[in-house]
């Protein structure tokens, strides 16, 4: 009955606990014994068991009470990138050792508000700068997906690989992930789940440790299309405390779910077919196409010249935007503090900053600082903000003749953990799919939907127009329906453990 549990879906358990098949604590305690087995994983940098259990109470005792919210009694995986009311918050790196807010994130306080369990936080790179999850300062995640045959540890991506490896492994049922360049959609894919980024403003920002803020942008990581759905109503709304906040009302995500395409236009970008992309992503792209056209979808090609810049341009904006945010972090009001007799402010900035900061967000702060500084400003950083603007017109222009555009959401499958992480620029290329949808702010969505033949999951994309989630959650589950994908890794962690 316990491990049971674990194999629901979102909807599902909230559809047995409205009908008291078992309780909220009940869930809770399956979900912290799965957790307890895969330590193998490093999913989370902090559990949150005691707290879990509370909170799990409190539950059960809102619905003896006919007070039901949307996520009532779901035990969730929070990214340590969320700041939790009196619980270690570090962005997974050495500098914010002992952080403990005293508030919570408007999203954990939204969740919380809808009735959700907060199972831990979970493990990420450092800062979210990172595609494979082996920046963290507490060490690498590993993906619950092996290929066939091989007992090689693979990388569950990044930067939200924590929150992906939780999910896909069963260890909770949904997990919040944050996406500056990719790292929700790729790291479900990845490891097999579907991964929502919705449009820039659609979530709050307020409480979520910065990287990059015109960016960053929050969002759920689920098995299903419909939990995505369910999660982002409750993860969505105007915050007054977010000058990027959009005061729109929430649509009911999870009504357009069961709707037809018919009549719907989708995109096919011919710039998305990258040199060296293998063949698998490529047929799964064509399969893509096919099942949307059985599904009533008309297909249209279409061209998205300045796709070409976007990797460059991001790898401008975003460390310009992180040398900014990062520069608050110097060992006076809180976290790390390194110094010795007879320390001036500098040295001690200078001591803190170098210990505090691993190698890969020392580098993205010292390109930032770089083309921020005098000299440089207008050749760099100003020239890659208008190729962003000129990136997010072209989106404007293609959504005039179509409603939804399909690519790759990758263009490989889960690599092995190592293999890339000293060729920073191999690395940046796993974000090839993913980074226009975050210079120009538009939602996107990965859905897992075949494995390769060496056993790995694969995920394809569709992105929508800005504040138009429902036709990217309408498509994203026309994709998941025709290809009936429900596989899980093998629990080969728990032995490991």
């Amino acid at each position: 009955m316990t491990a049971d549990l674990t194999k629901l879906t979102i909807a599902e358990a909230r559809d047995a606990l409205a009908a008291k098949d078992f309780t909220a604590l009940e869930l809770t305690d399956a979900h912290l014994a799965a957790i307890e087995r895969a330590s193998a994983l490093n999913a989370f940098i902090t559990g949150t068991a005691d707290q879990a259990r509370v909170m799990a109470k409190a539950s059960d005792a809102r619905r003896a009470a006919g007070q039901v919210g949307a996520l009532e009694g779901i035990p969730l995986a929070i990214k340590d990138l969320f700041c939790t009311d009196g619980v270690l918050t570090t962005a997974a790196s050495h500098i914010l050792d002992g952080f403990k807010p005293p508030y919570d994130s408007t999203v954990t306080a939204q969740l919380w508000q809808a009735g959700a369990v907060m199972l831990g936080k979970t493990n990420l790179d450092e800062f979210a700068m990172g595609s494979s999850n082996e920046t963290s300062f507490y060490g690498n995640v590993v993906n619950p997906w092996r290929q066939y045959g091989s007992n090689s540890a693979l990388t569950p991506g990044g930067s939200s690989g924590g929150s992906a490896t939780a999910v896909a492994a069963r260890l909770a049922m949904g997990a919040t992930g944050t996406d500056t360049g990719g790292s929700i959609r790729q790291p479900a894919s990845f490891t097999g789940i579907v991964g929502l980024k919705p449009t820039y403003g659609r979530v709050s920002r307020w409480g979520i440790v910065a990287f990059a803020s015109s960016l960053d942008q929050a969002g759920p990581m689920t098995r299903t299309v419909r939990d995505a759905a369910i999660m982002l109503g409750a993860m969505s709304g105007f915050d007054p405390k977010d000058s990027t906040s959009a005061d729109l009302p929430v649509p009911d995500f999870e009504a357009v779910l069961d709707q037809d395409l018919k009549g719907v236009r989708i995109g096919v970008p011919d710039e998305y077919r990258v040199d060296d992309m293998p063949e698998e992503i490529e047929q799964l792209w064509q399969q893509g196409i096919i099942w949307l056209k059985e599904a009533g979808a008309e297909i249209k090609s279409i061209s998205l010249p300045r796709t070409k810049y976007a990797l460059p341009v991001y790898y401008i904006v975003a460390p310009a935007e992180a040398s900014s945010n990062l520069s608050r972090y110097v060992g006076v009001r809180y976290g790390l503090r390194v110094e010795e007799d007879g320390d001036d402010y500098n040295k001690m900035y200078e001591r803190t900053r170098g210990q505090g900061f691993g190698a890969e967000v020392r580098r993205r702060v010292l390109i930032g600082t770089y083309v921020l500084s005098a000299g440089y400003y207008d050749a760099y950083y100003l020239k890659a903000q208008k190729i962003r603007r000129l990136i997010s017109d072209d989106f404007k222009r293609v959504y005039q003749d179509v409603d939804a555009i399909l690519t790759p959401a990758t263009p490989s499958a889960a690599f092995a953990l190592g293999d890339r992480i000293d060729d920073p620029l191999s690395m940046y290329l796993n974000d090839v799919f993913t980074v226009p949808g975050n210079l120009s702010g538009i939602p996107g969505i990965s859905v897992p939907v075949a494995k390769t033949e060496a056993g790995l999951p694969l995920g394809l994309q569709v992105l929508g127009p800005a504040f138009d989630e429902e036709i990217v959650f309408k498509v994203g589950h026309a994709l998941e329906r025709a290809a009936g994908f429900n596989e899980a890794p093998d629990d080969w962690w728990s032995d490991a453990s």
